[in-house]
């Protein structure tokens, strides 16, 4: 058989049984094979995929599972109505301030619906308006919570800060203090950077403690009720009293369960002073204010209440002195009514991150004017009609004279335990009042 026959014979078996391929060709005319050669598969549609799978039974029971539709998975909805979202969440800073009467203090306790708090009512209006999941408010440390004082029952502030991580939606502040009753106001947010924690980058906080003058009126020579004006005199010896307060002490009888010999019980103060007394509705105010590293619970209304036991004439001058000694003495505590968080201080992180052109210092300087009205409207009316009806301040005065400010006793320490020396840091248990 020629050529032509051969090249005839085989496409007849082509058309025969359609698999004529180069290959099968070289055969039949007796080439030489040809060298292997890889070649990439063409594309196949989805039509062809189809057809090649149903040709190779791969549709059977056993592998339908591979074909079937997995359900798409569905986001939350956010508060508000607003649209599902996947936002990343970013870490801020928070001014708040708020007026404590009513509240069992700043910090939550979950779990306890007894005694409400002012961050109970602050997750739930985060969580309300939608900035963090509901799963976030029942657990905080997911939202890297934290609190620069842990303000004690009853007491206000005007210049808290929180940190923590939150989806940031549109008109956050708005959105927050919608939810949020009109004691309690979100003034100011900030961005800040991701490993900040608003406790452990505080520097310093300022208190300060409204008190009705009558207190400092002396218990022989003074009339004891809202009559009583402040001297000059008198508030001399209270500023003498309370600069006495500067420095590194040991603060162990200012605060409970601490002993002598802890080194947290060292605390830094840096400015304390009484500035000059003011009327409002009649009565005599005047205003301590108190800047410190950090303070331990009760230890500014300890440091009021002792100064008013001293210049009222309960207590000699020199207990002072023996306070910050290793025996125990008895400091009365000034009601917390009006003890006010006024600011905290953040110097070294503002020298650090303030100025790198991605941050803003944290210093709160257009927020001012707002915190000085919200005090104006709600934590010094609140201290003053108090006062006025329920008489803290006096009924506490009345018990000054069942305080032993003679007796001490020597609190307990292990024999090898170490006095702190006053360079010694003033950290430990955090910061409240």
């Amino acid at each position: 058989m020629g050529l032509a026959g051969l090249r005839a014979a085989a496409e007849a078996l082509q058309r025969a049984c359609g698999a004529w391929t180069p290959r099968l060709g070289r055969r039949l005319l007796g080439w030489p094979p040809m060298a292997e050669k890889a070649e990439a598969p063409a594309p196949v549609g989805p039509r062809q995929e189809q057809d090649r799978k149903a040709r190779s039974g791969w549709q059977g029971r056993d592998r339908a599972w591979e074909d079937a539709e997995q359900p798409a998975k569905k986001l939350k909805s956010g508060a508000d109505g607003e649209p599902p979202r996947k936002l990343p969440k970013r870490k801020i800073v928070m001014l708040l301030a708020y007026s404590g009467k009513g509240y069992h203090g700043m910090q939550r306790n979950i779990g306890s619906s007894q005694f409400k708090t002012i961050e109970d009512d602050l997750v739930s209006a985060l969580v309300r308006s939608g900035c963090i999941p509901e799963n976030h408010g029942e657990d905080m440390r997911k939202m890297s919570f934290q609190r620069c004082a842990r303000t004690d029952k009853g007491v206000s502030a005007a210049g808290q800060v929180v940190s923590l991580k939150v989806w940031l939606i549109d008109d956050i502040l708005e959105k927050i203090n919608s939810h949020l009753p009109s004691h309690i106001r979100i003034l100011g947010l900030k961005r800040v950077t991701g490993g900040f924690n608003s406790k452990n980058r505080c520097d310093a906080r300022t208190y300060v403690y409204m008190l009705p003058t009558f207190a400092f009126a002396h218990k022989d020579r003074d009339v004891q009720d809202e009559t009583y004006r402040l001297s000059a005199e008198t508030l001399r010896q209270v500023n003498r009293l309370l600069a006495c307060y500067e420095g590194t002490h040991n603060f162990h009888n200012f605060t409970s369960q601490k002993g002598p010999r802890e080194p947290s019980a060292q605390r830094y103060v840096l400015d304390v002073f009484c500035e000059e007394p003011f009327e409002r509705d009649g009565m005599e105010f005047a205003v301590i204010k108190v800047k410190g590293q950090s303070f331990m619970t009760h230890q500014i209304r300890k440091m009021v209440g002792l100064v008013v036991a001293i210049v009222k004439g309960y207590a000699p001058e020199d207990l002072l002195e023996r306070s910050w000694g290793e025996a125990k003495v008895d400091v009365p505590k000034a009601p917390g009514l009006g003890l006010v968080l006024e600011r905290v201080h953040f110097e070294t992180y503002n020298r650090r991150f303030g100025c790198d052109g991605l941050h803003e210092p944290l210093d709160w300087a257009r927020e001012e004017a707002e915190a000085a009205a919200f005090k104006e409207q709600h934590i010094y009316p609140t201290i003053t009609s108090t006062e006025r009806h329920e008489r803290s301040m006096a009924q506490w005065l009345s018990t000054l004279p069942a305080h032993d400010f003679s007796a001490t006793a020597h609190a307990a320490a292990s024999p090898g335990a170490k006095v702190p020396s006053p360079q010694e840091g003033s950290g430990g248990d955090g910061d409240s009042d």
